[in-house]
């Protein structure tokens, strides 16, 4: 076994803190922080998944009010150890060319496309991480037979964890964040027979 490169060795014996990924230069273009321990997206992208999401980012930056930006593949830092990076995400925050993250208080909503990579973080413990963050707004976005299914979950305050909202199958219709109306079945090319 070769020795890990350098920048790869965590800084401390407690680990990666979330400014540490800020200098990371080397690291993977998708490089995520998860309880103090970096997360490389390293296989390769689906076309179904990039389609889908460059997709939903038109469709919802179109839907979003003013003073409401889309953003995909932008971290979020949810508190010192955690620093996931959602395919999508909704912020109230003013552009800065210069942003690598996203603060908590400005991050209303998040979507992550499943893909097999993934499957395990996004279905739970990206759900519990944004919930107990305080996302308010969640969609985890599935695949069936080539279709998008989106799994929508909405933040119970209190106990700081999602309650389903709905499983939407060829149209989503939903009143928040913000007015969103989609045919999901638009958002991807059908399968050539």
């Amino acid at each position: 076994m070769t020795a890990l490169p350098d920048w790869m060795r965590p800084p401390r014996a407690e680990g990666w803190f979330a400014e540490d990924l800020d200098r990371l230069p080397e690291a993977p273009r998708h490089t995520e922080l998860i309880d103090g321990a970096l997360v490389f997206t390293m296989s390769p992208q689906r076309s179904w998944h990039g389609r889908l999401v460059t997709a939903l980012t038109t469709a919802l930056m179109a839907q979003a009010p003013a003073g409401v930006e889309i953003e995909r593949e932008m971290t979020v830092r949810l508190d010192a150890r955690n620093r996931p990076e959602p395919d999508l995400l909704a912020t109230t925050a003013a552009y800065d060319k210069d942003r690598t993250w996203y603060a908590l208080d400005v991050v209303p909503f998040v979507i992550e496309v499943v893909s097999p990579e993934s499957a395990h973080r996004d279905r739970t413990v990206k759900l519990r991480k944004y919930a107990e963050a305080g996302i308010p707004h969640y969609w985890c976005v599935e695949e069936d037979e080539g279709e998008p299914v989106v799994h929508v979950y909405e933040l119970d305050e209190p106990t700081r964890s999602y309650a389903p909202a709905g499983i939407f199958r060829g149209v989503l219709s939903r009143p928040v964040p913000f007015e969103i109306a989609l045919d999901l079945g638009d958002l991807v090319p059908r399968q050539q027979g």
